[in-house]
């Protein structure tokens, strides 16, 4: 069965993110997110989760550290679970495993989030060129990714 990671920050982008559950049975799937109060309980309900550290970029100096572990850990945790494909609903978490998917040949599906319309994502942005697929959830945002698919919403 193809290994296949799903990846998104806590928040928005992981309640974004879990609207795809239903592709969670057809193939042997993990889950990583970031680590909070909120995120903890998802061990219950999906076997295969693992956590990075949250981060803000509300703090700066903290957060340069926060992001530098995570990159290693991000390192560690692809060569761990060596999915095929990574799929991507963003945020600064996802950035660093969708490099480093990419530098191993796993396929990088990045969805923008529903919640930008007019404007591009940091994190799409940079993803964007290394993408086997990009999807918007917006007509519009085509324009600004042109190589993109528009998928509609997927909430």
């Amino acid at each position: 069965m193809k290994k296949v990671m799903f990846i998104a920050s806590t928040g928005g982008h992981l309640n974004e993110l879990l609207q795809l559950e239903g592709l969670f049975s057809k193939y042997d799937s993990y889950l990583v997110t970031e680590k909070t109060k909120t995120t903890r309980s998802l061990k219950k309900r999906y076997p295969k989760v693992s956590y990075l550290v949250f981060g803000t970029k509300d703090h700066p100096f903290s957060y340069i550290f926060k992001f530098g572990f995570n990159i290693i850990k991000s390192f560690f945790l692809y060569l761990k679970v060596r999915p095929k494909v990574i799929i991507t609903t963003g945020t600064h978490t996802a950035v660093p495993m969708c490099y480093i998917g990419k530098l191993f040949g796993a396929k990088v599906i990045f969805i923008e989030t529903f919640a930008n319309r007019t404007t591009r994502t940091v994190s799409g942005k940079m993803v964007y060129p290394i993408a086997h697929e990009f999807v918007v959830q917006w007509e519009d945002m085509l324009e600004m990714y042109p190589d993109a698919v528009f998928g509609g919403w997927i909430y």
